[in-house]
């Protein structure tokens, strides 16, 4: 999709389930949103994810250069506006990774977590990035192209179609892009502002990375309290696309650590599923008859299933009403007839799945249902509108 965000027309990719939380992942230089396509695909089983191309990148309006790593970071945080989108995690992959570091201190109160891939604060020598520049815009990006694609991956890898699409992609960034975004980096020195960072945060770099090395990242594990390190082997600086699944597995372990309070794993969910207004009626309502009983709910159901990683979102909300359906659990069904928005479910979702239903509990049960998703989807777009 595209979306009008401070001004600048943005190419935006958008996947998983909308209450689910949000990650935003930030591309590299002279790459675009795919670069994060084997990610994107894993993470978006539990999360919504928002790609977006960045400024003069991909198919985002390019304007001239040169950029600050600070704008950039506003265009993100702007797009995250347009699309009514609060806190996240943010990723970001070697420039992009300066920009997650600069929304993280632009909109501290915004950033549940950082996950920065190949990147540092500081990425040296700001000449270099000004002679890459002059180069572009002179010659296009065929002049630099085969001294960059030796950088971002092992010479092993060189020869595979992930890394000739990879190529594919440098070759078709619009130079001006290319060349504001490199006299960003030039330019930037995030050391004190990320040394200020109180966040919960993730690096990850390749152990053959020549761009920002593991000296970098390491650098910026001591920068911010807590960070947790992740050397990949034999990758370079686009692990993302060298090594997908490595990459991923990190995100994911990072973004979804075993579950220690079941409890309250589950009451996460809960809010994420059937929305922080039920779950607080809910809350409020509880006795001394159910304490305990919604306490084995949440930590069972809710922490002991629903945080489980086999199944995404969508196909466990799918499941339940199907099940609350032909058991001729209404109440039950009605009430995730209405959580179906965040679980990314869709009304012709539901009628696909009342027909299996029909098929397989039988016509009665499913007509029973049919009525009441009917009714309950008629008085939320009353609501709606």
């Amino acid at each position: 999709m595209f979306v009008r965000a401070a001004g600048l027309t943005v190419h935006v990719q958008v996947e998983g389930p909308p209450g689910a939380p949000a990650v935003l992942l930030l591309h590299s230089l002279g790459t675009s949103l795919h670069v994060w396509d084997a990610q994107a695909a894993a993470l978006s089983r539990s999360f919504r994810v928002i790609r977006p191309d960045m400024r003069g990148h991909g198919l985002t309006e390019v304007t001239s250069g040169p950029y600050a790593i600070e704008g950039l970071a506003a265009d993100a945080l702007a797009v995250l506006d347009e699309l009514g989108v609060g806190r996240v995690h943010v990723a970001g992959l070697s420039i992009g990774g300066l920009i997650a570091q600069a929304v993280a201190s632009l909109a501290p109160e915004r950033v549940i977590s950082l996950m920065l891939c190949d990147t540092a604060m500081v990425i040296p020598p700001p000449e270099g990035w000004h002679t890459r520049a002059a180069a572009v815009r002179a010659k296009g990006m065929g002049a630099i192209v085969d001294a960059v694609m030796a950088r971002w991956v092992t010479p092993g890898f060189m020869e595979t179609p992930a890394a000739i699409g990879l190529r594919a992609m440098l070759l078709r960034t619009d130079p001006e892009g290319y060349a504001g975004a490199a006299e960003a980096i030039a330019a930037e020195d995030r050391t004190a502002a990320t040394h200020a960072l109180r966040v919960p945060a993730l690096v990850v770099v390749g152990d053959k990375d020549e761009a920002t090395p593991p000296a970098f990242a390491r650098a910026l594990c001591d920068a911010i309290s807590g960070a947790r390190l992740v050397v990949l082997e034999n990758a370079a600086h686009i692990p993302t696309i060298e090594r997908p699944d490595a990459v991923s597995e990190a995100l994911l372990g990072f973004l979804s650590p075993a579950v220690d309070d079941f409890y309250e794993a589950g009451m996460d969910v809960r809010r994420q599923v059937l929305g922080e207004a039920h779950v607080a009626r809910s809350v409020a309502a509880i006795t001394d008859l159910d304490r305990d009983f919604q306490r084995f709910i949440t930590r069972t159901a809710w922490g002991g299933v629903w945080t489980r990683p086999g199944l995404d979102r969508r196909t466990r909300a799918l499941l339940t009403m199907a099940m609350m359906a032909a058991l001729g659990h209404h109440e039950e069904f009605r009430l995730h007839i209405r959580a179906s928005p965040n679980s990314g479910t869709t009304p012709a979702d539901i009628a696909e799945m009342l027909i299996q239903v029909a098929a397989y509990a039988g016509i009665p049960a499913a007509n029973s249902a049919v009525r009441i998703a009917k009714e309950t989807l008629k008085e939320m777009e009353g609501t709606k509108g």
